[in-house]
């Protein structure tokens, strides 16, 4: 069975067969879901589908493109919500400089702020980091006692390097079977086994030949399959593998 260790199944675009999906996952052989949230009322509904699927976890968070929300009430609603004992992992956090609609400076607070409560609670967390590299390993060397996993990772392979040294797992996603796709392939190549996860970030990013689709937890085994032609493993081993790996990440 495969771990989806990152998945949006309280997106919108799942609104019309969610609770099918959902209930269908392990005839597909997805055995677990992370589903981090992007908002506080994001991460409400994030709990509330973990409560109707014993397979399905929630993580609590605000992500960077809604980074004007995060203030010290919000991180009090939050540390609350960290007491539910299907939240495993504060996110989806960070920062991402690629449309810089929020300010760096917000979006570098609320990323401080979530990351004090990830390591008063002890629990994990769940980076986004896109096109904002320097800062992103600025904040976690800020906080060497907070681990968890750069999710859909885009950096170089030498960076995924220096992450693991310090403790930090690596997501990848569908990307992972582009044409186009040197650097993940570089870093799925290069770095420890014990330190990979696999995910979807669904509803987005749907792999090949799926591209272009609406996303889901059930195209994971693509994943798994590029994984292994580049591990040169067998397909079940590379389950079994990243499935302990998101176990381990989570304490599930």
């Amino acid at each position: 069975m495969l771990f989806d260790t990152h998945a949006h199944l309280n997106d919108p675009v799942f609104d019309q067969d969610r609770d099918a999906l959902i209930a269908g996952l392990p005839e597909q052989g997805v055995g677990l879901v992370m589903n981090p949230g992007c908002s506080y009322e994001n991460s409400l509904q994030a709990i509330e589908i973990a409560e109707k699927y014993p397979f399905v976890y929630a993580a609590v968070g605000t992500h960077p493109d809604t980074a004007q929300e995060v203030n010290e009430e919000l991180i009090d609603r939050y540390r609350k919500l960290c007491r539910h004992e299907k939240v495993k992992a504060i996110g989806e956090i960070g920062v991402d400089y690629y449309y810089e609609t929020i300010p760096r400076q917000i979006q570098l607070q609320a990323f401080r702020l979530q990351m004090e409560l990830a390591r008063e609670t002890g629990l994990p967390v769940i980076i986004h980091e896109r096109d904002a590299h320097d800062d992103g390993m600025r904040m976690v060397k800020e906080f060497p006692d907070v681990t968890g996993v750069f999710h859909c990772y885009s950096g170089s392979a030498e960076m995924a390097r220096q992450l693991v040294n310090m403790g930090w797992y690596i997501g990848f996603t569908g990307v992972l079977t582009f044409k186009n796709a040197r650097k993940a392939v570089e870093t799925a190549q290069s770095i420890p086994l014990d330190r990979i996860v696999l995910e979807t970030d669904c509803p987005f990013m749907a792999p090949e030949p799926f591209r272009g689709k609406r996303n889901h937890p059930g195209y994971l085994y693509r994943m798994a399959e590029r994984l292994a032609e580049l591990r040169g493993l067998s397909v079940e081993e590379i389950q079994e593998i990243t499935t302990q790996n998101g176990k381990k990440l989570y304490n599930i």
